[in-house]
């Protein structure tokens, strides 16, 4: 049964002027001397990432968060027609152009599902399977989109497919044959948009994508495509989009608006640069940001050699706002130019889905929903996440075994392929369960609410153990062996939580292929609770080498844990660990807790056993 066909009565507004000013709409005032201008509006948005109903595959269930935000691109089109139809009616604006700035194709099920379950085989919108994302933004009247770094996720040969699908190109400036150095993507695309009485003005959109790809996918691309600076490739790009004719130029760029990298020093090159590129590039009017899933409305950057301004917008991911640039244009000396420039953003939560997206992708919406709720193997014994805060448990034990076993294999090789392999992973979801019997796809993910992917890094004994002394501030201080309730125990104010350290911020480490074992002495203070910690029966010493696994959340600074941040990477290919999860019991066909729960560490007060219930 699809939810979309019979959940969707939450805060629904039908269509129109209604539905902008549930949006947020702000009308903005024209640059003065109006009647010599014209408007142009540029639409955008990012980081769909398989997003076009308002669906949790997860939880069987229509998409809610703590923000009650609606998701998806079939909601995202009720906005565009709705700006498209005011637009419509005002004589000085004009047709408004639709963008997108990346990381389509990968993020739910629904995109996981037509790349590797059922992939896409129809080009050009004849014969086979249009990808989900191509054949929702057909339908909404895309007229560009740049790349993002998880395009390349499922291969170039899903990617190129994708790409001959859409109605409008897929843009990557940066993204360069290996050989050659020339662009394998269209770098940039012109539009003509029509002014009544008037030549029409020319809009150059130039794409880029996040150098990042290098070594996030560096299984698909090495050899084949390299990846230019954002910065770097839009000094060469701006004045070629301009000498093509471009009246006004438009960068749609995967790449975080403030300068910050993930990789640190692995690349030359900065991962987010987008309000950089401004300050640099001259000749830039507006920008779409994407990759870094913030919402910014609205931000002006001045260039630093023109002191020209240009408008910078991000709307947030997965569908949940639309981003409107509005630029003011007037002829001088014959040239249409920008003079002035505004962003916000429209909020998808007020608006009813498109009925016209809904159509064309019901039925593969439908079948999603029915593979997620498919039986993909068994379970020997039920396993539960509700204790493991203040237990080692079979639930989260099983999540590091998925994240340290994949590492494992993917060092082999390598210098640290001899070092032994430590997993982290925080019980992020206590009403997760796997039953004992069948288990289905969406059992398994409940497990792993987050869209995180694999990193490992290598640790000393010394950061292991401050690591976890970090860690267990997460407990209150108590005395005496209880027993208590979690709520006595667990959860501990902090000066940077102080209404409480979130589950999600405390971690537990434990070992692949020899237990990690620990005591956490909840009766001592902060920074002295760890004991007894050995690695294989023998205690740590502070110089040994760990490669440890953890998520992209934590490692790019995530609950600010030390030395996470700055250890060396060894291995990023941007996986998520909730797919390794499923793949790992659909290859088996079962999951045997016997197999990876050992019990490593445990609470204690005064080093004595302490007793926690519910």
């Amino acid at each position: 049964m699809s939810g979309e066909r019979t959940t969707m009565t939450r805060r629904t507004v039908i269509g129109g002027a209604a539905a902008l000013a549930a949006a947020g709409f702000q009308t903005v005032p024209a640059y003065a001397g109006r009647e010599k201008t014209v408007r142009l509006t540029v639409m955008g948005t990012t980081d769909l990432h398989g997003n076009v109903f308002n669906w949790d595959y997860f939880k069987n269930a229509e998409y809610d968060d703590a923000a009650h935000n609606d998701i998806g691109l079939a909601k995202i089109s009720t906005l565009v027609t709705a700006v498209r139809d005011r637009i419509a009616a005002d004589q000085r604006a004009l047709r408004p152009l639709l963008l997108d700035a990346g990381d389509t194709i990968q993020g739910t099920p629904l995109s996981y599902y037509f790349a590797r379950i059922e992939p896409i085989t129809g080009e050009n919108g004849t014969g086979g399977h249009l990808h989900p994302m191509a054949a929702a933004m057909n339908e909404i009247g895309y007229d560009a989109a740049a790349l993002g770094n998880h395009e390349f996720n499922y291969g170039l040969d899903i990617l190129r497919k994708f790409q001959r699908q859409l109605d409008f190109p897929l843009l990557g400036a940066n993204a360069e044959d290996w050989t050659t150095g020339l662009p394998v993507f269209p770098p940039y695309v012109l539009k003509r948009v029509h002014v009544p009485g008037e030549k029409p003005i020319t809009v150059g959109i130039l794409g880029l994508t996040n150098p990042g790809i290098a070594i996030w996918d560096k299984a698909v691309v090495e050899n084949k495509i390299k990846f230019g600076g954002v910065v770097e490739l839009a000094k060469v790009w701006v004045p070629r989009v301009r000498k093509a004719g471009a009246d006004v130029v438009i960068v749609s760029v995967h790449s975080g608006m403030d300068l910050s990298s993930s990789y640190g020093d692995a690349l030359p090159v900065p991962e987010n640069a987008s309000a950089l590129m401004v300050e640099t590039v001259p000749g830039i009017d507006a920008v779409l940001v994407g990759h870094a899933h913030q919402e910014i409305p609205e931000r002006l950057v001045t260039n630093k050699e023109t002191g020209q301004q240009a408008v910078l917008t991000e709307p947030l991911k997965w569908g949940m706002r639309l981003s409107l640039i509005d630029l003011d244009l007037r002829k001088e000396h014959g040239q249409w130019k920008v003079v002035g420039r505004h962003a916000q953003v429209l909020n998808a939560n007020t608006v009813d889905a498109d009925p016209k997206v809904v159509a064309v992708l019901q039925q593969d919406h439908d079948t999603v929903i029915e593979y997620v709720n498919s039986k993909i193997g068994t379970c020997t014994e039920a396993m539960s996440a509700a204790t493991a805060p203040w237990e080692d448990t079979a639930a989260l034990d099983f999540v590091n075994f998925i994240q340290a076993d994949a590492v494992a294999k993917a060092v082999v090789g390598t210098p640290q392929a001899s070092l032994p392999v430590l997993a982290i992973a925080a019980p992020f979801n206590r009403a997760a369960a796997i039953p004992a019997g069948d288990v289905s796809i969406r059992d398994v993910a409940g497990l792993y609410v987050f869209d995180n992917t694999l990193l490992a890094v290598t640790m000393t004994g010394t950061q292991i153990r401050e690591y976890l002394e970090f860690s267990a501030q997460y407990f209150k201080q108590i005395t005496g062996t209880g027993p208590f309730t979690s709520d006595q125990v667990t959860n501990a104010p902090t000066p940077t939580a102080p209404i409480g350290t979130p589950d999600y911020n405390y971690d537990i480490l434990g070992g692949l292929t020899k237990p990690l074992t620990y005591k956490i002495d909840i009766a001592k203070p902060v920074g002295s609770r760890i004991t007894d910690l050995a690695y294989d029966g023998v205690a740590v010493a502070a110089d040994q080498q760990f490669v440890v696994a953890v998520n992209n959340y934590r490692q790019s600074g995530g609950g600010n844990f030390p030395h996470i941040k700055t250890a060396p990477v060894v291995y990023n290919r941007q996986v998520e660990i909730r797919q390794l999860m499923i793949d790992y019991v659909i290859a088996t066909g079962s999951v045997d807790p016997s197999a990876f729960h050992t019990g490593d560490w445990s609470l204690v007060s005064g080093g004595a056993p302490i007793i926690v219930n519910p």
